[in-house]
């Protein structure tokens, strides 16, 4: 069905493209939604995964949606009205068991997907196109978690029931015959860059990884920070292997030359142990897709463990940057908080300094493991200990930042998670939120997720103005 709409799309969209005098009419006919795209959004449409699972809280069946569609989108690079959407590892919820922490993934076998997308003139949205992630062989990968070498913190997988998923799950686990299942291509996916030659760029929570995709979804190549990987033709700095669980690489971005990935992490990094946790010091990373040289930069968040959850380029210096807490203006699933952030802001890596530039002097040292280095502390114990005023007397600024639009005060944003930038042209921004595939948690326990006692989360693009002009 997918597959028909897009062949429909393309003839409509090559008549169009015929019977136009240039492309800067043709764009303005792709944009014409822009005049009648509602205030409130519009939300994208789902398949049913699972519908027999019974929910914690009510104790009756609920859905698990694909839904999906919202841990990174990004402008098609040709139409103006098409945007790709990214979905994560799949359904799932923190949970302990028998073999330690991990979680539980009720839909063990799904293949991680970008999906294709067309906002129409009416302002509904079709999907065009889903494409699978697949391993070099062209294999679908999972979601699950990569082993410890790559990565991996050791997440336990378990299916909806609470046990262990093992590699054959059609015998019982058993630590030395049948252990537990992993997936060294397992992807997390958050952040999404489409190339204007048809491939894809995917940074994710793992690793994190930054994987190169085929147009039909096969990897071609990676990054990340495993020097014994051997899929790796460039490396990121070795401290990027200490992320935190679940707050890898959650935006990724590509410059307008397409010369240069550019990924942020999602909160303070465990450089060197979790006892930095609590604070606003993340990290970004430029690498050049020509030679592997890298960049690295300081960004400060407006309040401790908050997440970057999405990263676009507006040149090859500017960039919007997403900032949210994990909230709910209404409650939900949580209690109602007035003060939620979801904000979007511009920020510029020509004011800042490059931590890879930084020669040693003094009490200044570059780390092989854990980067600069002051008097022998990492930048976020500097943080923790002194504060970011000692960066500053060392001479390290983090980039620049002003807001460009806040989510809540402009359409009572009510999710928790607002992760997907699109940037539609120089007055206009697309935000989508991550719904979870519908599903939510407390105890361990999988239920609906509720934005309120009747409103189920979906998928739900909004379109606000903001200027992103960049003259």
């Amino acid at each position: 069905m997918l597959k028909k709409a897009l062949a429909v799309a393309l003839t409509t969209t090559g008549l169009m493209l015929a019977g136009c005098g240039s492309d800067d009419d043709s764009h303005h006919n792709e944009l014409a939604f822009l005049d009648n795209f509602p205030a409130d959004g519009t939300l994208l449409d789902y398949q049913i995964l699972r519908a027999d699972l019974i929910d914690g809280k009510t104790q009756q069946t609920f859905e698990i949606r694909n839904g999906g569609y919202g841990s990174a989108m990004t402008a098609h690079p040709s139409h103006k009205n098409w945007f790709y959407a990214l979905t994560d590892r799949g359904p799932n919820a923190t949970y302990t068991g028998d073999q330690g922490k991990g979680k539980k993934f009720p839909v063990a076998d799904y293949t991680p997907r970008i999906g294709l997308f067309q906002v129409n003139t009416d302002g509904s949205i079709t999907q065009l196109d889903t494409i699978l992630l697949k391993d070099r062989q062209g294999n679908a990968i999972t979601g699950l978690p990569n082993t410890s070498a790559l990565g991996g913190t050791g997440e336990t997988p378990y299916d909806a029931d609470g046990k262990v998923i093992p590699q054959d799950d059609s015998l019982p686990y058993n630590a030395t015959t049948n252990p537990i299942r992993l997936d060294d291509y397992g992807l997390d996916g958050e952040g999404l860059a489409a190339m204007d030659d048809g491939t894809f760029w995917i940074s994710d929570e793992y690793g994190p990884h930054i994987v190169h995709f085929s147009a039909e979804g096969v990897e071609l190549d990676r990054i990340n920070a495993f020097a014994d990987d051997d899929r790796v033709n460039f490396h990121l700095p070795a401290e990027f292997a200490n992320r935190r669980a679940n707050r890898g690489m959650e935006g990724l971005a590509v410059t307008p030359d397409q010369q240069y990935l550019v990924g942020v992490m999602q909160s303070t990094m465990y450089n060197p142990d979790s006892a930095v946790k609590d604070l606003d010091i993340t990290r970004i990373v430029k690498i050049s897709l020509q030679d592997g040289s890298v960049s690295q930069y300081l960004y400060k968040q407006e309040k401790n463990q908050n997440s970057n959850s999405e990263l676009v380029a507006l040149s090859g210096t500017e960039f919007l940057l997403l900032e949210r807490d994990g909230s709910f203006l209404y409650g939900g699933p949580k209690a109602a908080d007035p003060d939620a952030q979801k904000q979007v802001y511009r920020i510029d890596l020509s004011d800042a300094t490059d931590l890879e530039s930084v020669a040693d002097s003094g009490t200044l040292a570059q780390d092989s493991e854990l980067g600069l280095t002051i008097a022998g502390e990492t930048l976020e114990e500097v943080v923790l200990n002194q504060g970011w005023s000692a960066l500053t007397d060392a001479g390290i600024t983090p980039v620049s930042k002003a807001l460009v639009v806040d989510m809540v005060s402009v359409v009572n944003y009510p999710h928790d998670k607002m992760e997907g930038l699109w940037v539609i042209d120089d007055s206009h921004l697309g935000v989508l939120n991550d719904d979870d595939f519908a599903t939510w948690s407390t105890g361990g326990e999988l239920e609906q997720k509720m934005l309120d006692s009747n409103t189920i989360d979906g998928n739900r693009l909004y379109i606000v103005e903001a200027d992103l002009s960049t003259d």
